[in-house]
């Protein structure tokens, strides 16, 4: 385990591990869980366009998910109840399928990106990770009290003449690299439970905010450590292993 082989992605999932529960809280507090799957698609179509395209992949993943969290407000004014986000899943899930089809060199990654690739991941990779979480975890802090303002005054910045877009756009900027990173190294669906079931249980037994925000951080850090552990004393692959225990923890908790 101490070995850099696997110390390196371990700690590399830790971080993601950290950041992505606390992050799921605020889209489930804005009703917005679905945006999570909704970038980690849309992420893998650009790594595999990228890739096709002769460029790094995380940078074609992280671009087009960024696009996509920019561009969210547009589509919101017209498209209501979680419209977009579905519309964007379907067309990211539906443009790499295509090219992992139609592309050999881009198969192999189609399926890492699905799948997860966290036992490969480097130092370069570790470094990245750490530094997005700590800058990640400051922004939310000072966005902490205009997102929760937000929710439950929806009229406050309308009242008090300030304009809500930079809040809620920066918010949603910062939901989809966040993603984007997080799907290079977890793969699409073990970023997604992640960000979605610890916050998920945090909002049914938390008694407040900041215990929710605890409650959901544990749960998390927990289940990553243990699923690692499994994954690599069985030699299975981690996501799905995370996924499962995830799965069972919610439905002891719940």
């Amino acid at each position: 385990m101490w070995n850099e082989l696997f110390l390196i992605p371990f700690l590399t999932g830790l971080c993601l591990a950290v950041l992505l529960p606390v992050l799921g809280c605020y889209l489930r507090l804005r009703e917005e869980w679905l945006a999570a799957l909704a970038y980690s698609h849309v992420a893998a179509a650009g790594a595999l366009l990228a890739l096709v395209g002769g460029l790094p992949p995380a940078l074609g993943g992280v671009a087009a998910a960024g696009l996509a969290g920019v561009s969210k407000p547009l589509f919101s004014r017209r498209l209501s109840g979680g419209a977009s986000y579905a519309l964007l899943l379907l067309g990211g899930w539906a443009v790499a399928v295509l090219l992992a089809a139609n592309q050999p060199m881009a198969e192999r990654l189609g399926h890492a990106l699905f799948d997860g690739q966290l036992y490969f991941s480097a130092g370069e990779q570790l470094v990245w990770v750490g530094g997005a979480m700590l800058v990640a975890l400051l922004i939310l802090y000072r966005l902490s009290s205009n997102l929760l303002l937000a929710h439950v005054y929806p009229d406050f910045f309308r009242a008090r003449g300030f304009p809500a877009w930079p809040v809620r756009s920066g918010f949603d900027l910062l939901a989809a690299l966040v993603l984007a990173l997080a799907t290079m190294n977890l793969g699409v669906m073990g970023a997604f439970a992640l960000i979605f079931i610890p916050p998920w249980l945090a909002f049914r037994r938390g008694r407040n905010w900041r215990s929710g925000l605890g409650m959901a951080l544990l749960i998390g850090v927990l289940a990553f450590v243990c699923a690692f552990l499994v994954a690599l004393g069985l030699d299975q692959p981690f996501g799905p292993v995370l996924a499962l225990l995830l799965i069972v923890i919610g439905l002891v908790i719940a």
